[in-house]
């Protein structure tokens, strides 16, 4: 079955997501009728949230937009374009560095999925400095990180992190 170009895919590890993350997606489901949010499932990334808990973040703080549907999956992303009939992947840029891992991530995703399409959004330059490993470094040694993460994020790092410190 052919790809269709109304329905996109942004995947990301979002261990947490971010207010960045939450940025992208936003601006990235107002330009197709469905978005699919896809938290990476690598077990050989060791992440601080479990997939299911990253994938329950991001779903309720998702929860007003019709468009998105936020799913786990592990496995090679271009598998759950074609197996979601997906046209276009989103992919999130901040500076030059991330531009140049996205574009030979890119063409390794092209040979593998032709039909499959790869847009590369530049980051809002309010979020250019957001960066999910520095995010979990600051709040291990207690920073505010409220300005950075959304709420329930925020609450579930206070959470983990006291649990880590037991």
């Amino acid at each position: 079955m052919k790809a269709s170009a109304k329905i996109a895919i942004l995947p990301g590890s979002f261990d947490p997501p971010t207010n960045g993350h939450i940025d992208i997606i936003e601006r990235s489901c107002s330009l197709y009728e469905k978005l699919y949010v896809v938290v990476a499932d690598n077990v050989q990334k060791q992440c601080l949230f479990t997939a299911d808990e990253r994938e329950q973040m991001l779903r309720t703080i998702l929860k007003d937009h019709d468009n998105i549907e936020v799913v786990s999956y592990r496995g090679l992303v271009v598998d759950f374009a074609r197996e979601h009939q997906v046209g276009v992947m989103i992919r999130g840029v901040r500076a030059l560095v991330d531009f140049g891992y996205e574009f030979e991530l890119a063409m390794t995703n092209k040979q593998l999925n032709p039909e499959l399409e790869v847009l590369f959004m530049p980051t809002s330059p309010k979020y250019f400095q957001l960066r999910s490993s520095a995010i979990k470094e600051m709040a291990a040694y207690g920073a505010d990180i409220s300005p950075m993460v959304p709420p329930l994020v925020v609450q579930m790092m206070r959470n983990r992190i006291k649990l880590l410190t037991l």
